[in-house]
């Protein structure tokens, strides 16, 4: 056990937040903690880490037990290089590589029969025994393989300093995955990662020998890492074995269960009552109603399921119909200061398509959206009658200083106030929020504005920009539903794959400059990519092989003797190469022998495998030295 609570209860300002929550964490556990918007799922976290007192129960945490945490926004600050930082976590292995090899030469030096050396011998074999456990030679490698599959491949000598706020988070999950915590708690992980960081980071988590508590409204990453969702809803914690998938269905059989179950002993207490009011004061029958009445009293009454929140509901139409083509690009370029992100571009979008645009972070995905939105652009056509309405990720359209209420009312000053309610309330704003300032709203209750405000618009071209951002899963999930039945056209950039996966028709993807169409589903289109990846790693194999299996110099207008030199070259290399690896290979054996007993208690042997390993050393410095004047 590494976390457990026991009717745990939460309050602030006199306001219950979380009531009688009851869970517990175990090692090796992938749990998945979702909720709406405002239901306490941080909150929770925060009474997890210690960060909060409850009012009443009790919280256990397994003494000593390490808790690594990822807040949504949770980067930091660090003069440091990338790399430097990131090797900075595994100091301690560093050092006891370094005291090893110096003990190595120690040992070279000393007399295998005199009290020092047998010292120096009990050290070396704690010590080995130690960097064995703790798999210390290979902390480089697990630094490079985590920074690469994050997305830090180029970024090894950056300054943390210099670094979005994006990237810092990023990096925060970086050191956390390499300091392998007993339970990794992540809030909201997958914000600011693109697709093929996401695809990594879900088999990188397979793995991940510790317990995960993840909070996400990402339905696919859910899907993919966990084993058990908890759900906060109505203050109260409900567990479900399985994945996302599976809890929706497991979810629904309960609440029916439950529901029905209510409705039978509601009818039986109904019986009961009548028949006891009806007999009761009969004496024929007055000891049979007594005893109805005491089984009434006495029995366990099955509390009301209790209905979710209502969800958000949007819907989207437009006026007019427009002709078939709603837009072509035709040779765009598109450049942000003296990077391009485009160049001569061409695709087109037809009516009725739900078009997603995928690529890797800085792309041009977004910037792409923005450029067709300007109109400027005699690259860019839009078709007669077509009306572009604009969902902005940042939602910069909305005014900060104005009311909830005006500022959709103010877009629309022919409405009625009771109208512009009702599309707020439909939209998950209640009476409460119609007077707030829009500033003061949380990133959910803004989305859901924007959305409000964007529904009013009545585009028939929908442009939307990462629209599932901020929004808890049954806002998500109305959206989708919203988006599937209009039957307008949609251009949009999503992380949300689920989202992506249940509406896109078709997919765009943006690479090396590049706008590459294809015409079918988001599942079609991975799968494609998937068949791709595992040709083009089939084609790379047999191209190393041939390599390796040929030594023919490639054609080459070079001189006899320049061609003579590059042979030459290319065998030393080749010769060297295969020299490192042999000295590599009895390297790593000599040190897999030096944690065996038999050997470290066998000083004169011992002494023989440091002086190796002292040769083997100078050997190694050597050739990799001579091999970067080759390479």
């Amino acid at each position: 056990m590494l976390v457990a609570s026991e009717n745990l209860t939460f309050g602030f300002l006199g306001e219950t937040l979380l009531e009688n929550i009851n869970f517990t964490l175990s090692e090796g556990d992938r749990v998945g903690l979702i909720g709406g918007n405002g239901e306490g799922k941080t909150t929770l976290l925060r009474l997890i880490l210690g960060e909060l007192d409850a009012e009443s129960g009790k919280l256990f945490r397994k003494n000593g037990a390490k808790i690594g945490y990822l807040a949504q926004n949770g980067g930091y600050d660090s003069k440091a290089s990338v790399y430097e930082e990131m090797c900075s976590i595994f100091e301690t292995d560093r050092r006891m590589i370094d005291n090893l090899r110096e003990i190595e030469r120690k040992i070279s030096k000393t007399d295998e029969n005199s009290n020092e050396y047998k010292i120096l011998s009990s050290k070396y074999e704690t010590l080995n025994k130690q960097i064995a456990a703790r798999d210390s030679y290979n902390y480089e490698i697990r630094v490079k393989t985590v920074l690469g599959g994050m997305g830090f491949a180029e970024n090894y000598e950056q300054k943390i300093s210099t670094m979005s706020g994006g990237e810092k988070t990023r990096l925060k999950l970086c050191r956390l995955l390499l300091e392998e915590p007993e339970l990794l708690i992540l809030d909201e992980p997958t914000n600011h990662l693109d697709m093929k960081t996401l695809f990594w980071l879900e088999d990188y988590l397979s793995a991940f020998k510790g317990a995960i508590l993840v909070v996400s409204h990402d339905r696919y990453f859910l899907d993919k890492t966990v084993r058990e969702i908890y759900e906060l809803e109505n203050k109260r914690l409900s567990t479900f074995k399985g994945n996302y998938s599976k809890y929706k269905t497991l979810k629904a059989e309960r609440t029916a269960h439950i529901l029905k179950e209510y409705e039978k002993q509601q009818e039986e207490i109904a019986r009961m009552e009548d028949y006891v009011a009806r007999n009761l004061v009969r004496a024929s029958t007055t000891k049979s109603a007594q005893s109805r009445r005491n089984k009434l009293e006495k029995m366990e009454r099955i509390e009301k399921p209790a209905l979710p929140p209502t969800p958000p509901r949007f819907s989207f139409s437009y006026a007019e119909r427009p002709y078939e083509r709603v837009l072509s690009v035709e040779n765009l370029t598109l450049t942000v200061g003296e990077r391009t992100l485009l160049k001569e571009v061409n695709f087109s979008v037809l009516r009725g398509e739900k078009c997603t645009v995928v690529g890797d972070n800085g792309t041009g995905k977004s910037t792409l959206l923005k450029e067709i939105l300007r109109g400027k652009n005699d690259k860019i056509k839009l078709g007669r009658f077509v009306k572009i309405s604009c969902y902005d990720q940042e939602n910069a359209n909305l005014n900060p200083e104005n009311e909830v209420l005006y500022e959709l009312w103010s877009r629309h000053s022919l409405f009625e106030q009771t109208k512009v309610r009702k599309i707020l309330a439909q939209a998950g704003l209640g009476a409460e929020d119609m007077e707030k300032k829009v500033k003061s709203l949380s990133g959910g209750e803004r989305a859901k504005l924007a959305l409000a405000v964007f529904e009013c618009e009545n585009g028939n071209f929908l442009l939307l920009d990462e629209p599932t951002n901020h929004l808890d899963l049954q806002a998500r999930e109305s959206l989708e539903q919203a988006l599937k039945d209009f039957d307008g056209t949609v251009l949009f950039v999503s992380h949300d794959r689920y989202f992506i996966q249940a509406l896109a028709s078709k997919v765009l993807e943006l690479t090396d400059g590049k706008a590459v169409e294809f015409n079918g589903s988001y599942e079609e289109y991975t799968a494609l990519k998937n068949e791709e990846k595992a040709k083009n790693e089939q084609k790379e194999g047999e191209k190393r092989e041939n390599r390796a299996a040929s030594n023919t110099p490639a054609p080459s207008y070079r001189s006899k003797e320049e061609r003579a030199a590059e042979t030459k070259k290319r065998l030393r290399t080749k010769e060297i190469e295969n020299k490192i690896s042999q000295l590599e290979e009895e390297e790593t054996s000599i040190h897999s022998e030096l944690a065996n007993p038999e050997v470290s208690g066998n000083f004169a042997l011992l002494t023989e495998k440091c002086n190796r390993l002292e040769k083997l050393k100078a050997e190694l410095d050597a050739l990799y030295e001579e091999y970067e004047t080759l390479i």
